[in-house]
Formats: structure tokens, sequence, C-alpha cells
């Protein structure tokens, strides 16, 4: 799990089935208990082995992501904030940032409260090392805790940030999300990932996007890529590479569009899956 090798001339892999390996994190690779399983780590191993690329793809910020790389030893090229970053793991170092214009966020923030009535807000702060402010009544509800630094609603857009995390009191995750896409999608990226993380991008930000920069200085091709992921903001990660492996456990919109149907991340689908390709 320790790709290192950030350009070749060659398309890594060779005659294998897939040169490039992307994995989501939580809900996917990582278990509940928030590790890489032994089973998963020897089919990464060997897949590597074999010639192939491995890339963790997140929605976590490096900020949030980095702990996990540390505790499962990934030293390789990461997209994390959905695709906002690409990050150098074992030199700590931001390739490339995209950040979210504080304008449109304030825009499409308050097109949404006029449809639903007062949010819960957070901002993840731009930068290698952004924190996440949170306003009045919003909890990070997923993974390893980032610790939120608690903020007055009116200090949310005052610094260069990469995101926003919307709640609503009674709206489920899905339903605020489609709300927010209809009648804020001209102005920010709205997407679900994971229970009560509804995000607001920079619009055109996905997963995708930010693997096929990440791919590109990796020397693979979106045709030799197989993905792996289990939520709604995998969708443009799906559409992206050649095959889309959705975990047992995966949101019925991943699963609706996925190309094939794994084992659960408790029940070590990805390596299910890389065993039977790699050996």
């Amino acid at each position: 799990m320790s790709n290192t090798s950030h350009r070749t001339d060659v398309s890594p892999g060779g005659d294998l089935p897939y040169g490039l390996v992307a994995t989501d994190l939580d809900g996917t690779l990582l278990n509940t208990a928030e590790t890489v399983s032994p089973r998963n780590r020897a089919a990464l191993a060997a897949a590597e082995a074999a010639g192939a690329l491995h890339i963790i793809v997140t929605g976590r910020s490096a900020t949030w992501a980095r702990p996990v790389f540390d505790q499962i030893g990934y030293t390789g090229l990461a997209v994390c904030g959905q695709g906002a970053q690409v990050y150098d793991a074992g030199a700590h170092q931001l390739l490339t940032s995209v950040t979210l214009d504080r304008r449109l966020a304030a825009l499409a923030l308050g097109k949404i409260e006029a449809e639903t009535g007062p949010l819960a807000v957070a901002a993840n702060e731009d930068g290698l090392d952004g924190a996440v402010f949170a306003g009045p009544g919003y909890e990070l509800q997923i993974g390893s805790e980032l610790p939120l630094v608690r903020v007055d609603s009116s200090e949310l857009l005052s610094r260069p940030l990469s995101k926003l995390y919307i709640q609503h009191p009674t709206l489920d995750d899905d339903a605020l999300a489609t709300v927010a896409q209809q009648v804020a999608g001209d102005l920010v990226g709205v997407i679900m990932a994971g229970p009560g993380v509804v995000e607001l991008l920079p619009l055109g930000l996905t997963k995708a996007t930010g693997l096929a920069v990440a791919a590109h200085r990796l020397g693979v091709k979106a045709a030799r890529t197989i993905a792996f992921g289990d939520m709604p903001n995998d969708v443009p990660m799906f559409g992206w590479a050649a095959h889309g492996v959705a975990m047992a456990n995966a949101h019925p919109a991943l699963l609706a569009v996925a190309d094939e149907v794994t084992l659960s991340n408790d029940e070590d689908g990805v390596a299910v899956v890389l065993e039977r390709l790699f050996g």
C-alpha cells in the first residue's frame, strides 16, 4: 500500500487487467473498526507486486485522511476532499488544491435555506492542515472524528475554503441533497458523502476530476482503472473508471450504476475482487 511512483513512462500493469486500483476509504477499504484488514492489505500488496498501482480516493480532506494513511502505511498519491486535493501522502505535500468561491457559497446557502429553513453548517478550511469550522448545531457523523473548531455562523465564510458541510434538523441526507441540488446546483456542486455528510463543492468538482489529474501524474488512463466505492460521491468516479465495484453496503444510487457488486467492507469486499483479478 505504499505506491510511491508518481509518474511512469510505461503504462503500469503491462498486460494486467487493470493498471490502477482506486479505492474509497470509509465504507470501502476501511472496515467499521476504521482499519484495513489483513486480507485487504494482502490483496493490495499482490496487485502491486503484479505491477498495478493503488490510489486512495476519499472525500476526507488531507488533514482528516492523514492519520488513516499513517496508520495503514500509505505513502502514495491520494485524491482527497472529493477531488479538490491531490496529496502526496509520503511527502505530506499538496500537489493541487481547488477552493470554493465564498460568494457563490453564500448565495447557495441562502437559496437552500429559503427552501428548507435554517441549516447547521460547517466549513472546511483550504490548505494542507485546514481545520473544520462548525457553526451552531453542526455535528460530524462519519469516521474518525476530525476536531471541530466552534465558531459563530458569521465567521464560517471568513477564510479560504475547500467545501461546506450542511445538515438539517428533519430532512434526511438524500432529501437535503436533492433540495440543495435543485435550488443551488447552478452555483455549487452538491454531494452526499456519508451519514450526516451533505457537501457543497466548487461547481464541477468530483472524485472523477481529482482522480483524472492524479492518474495522469501516474501515467495511467481511465480505461486501465478499476474503482471501488460505497456512496453517491463515488458515482462520478465509477463513470470515469473502466470498471466500478460497489460494496454490498453501498448506497442505492451507487449500486444502480456499478459494473459489479462485491461483499461489504466488513467482509473484505475489495480483496474478494482483487484476488480474482490478480491471484
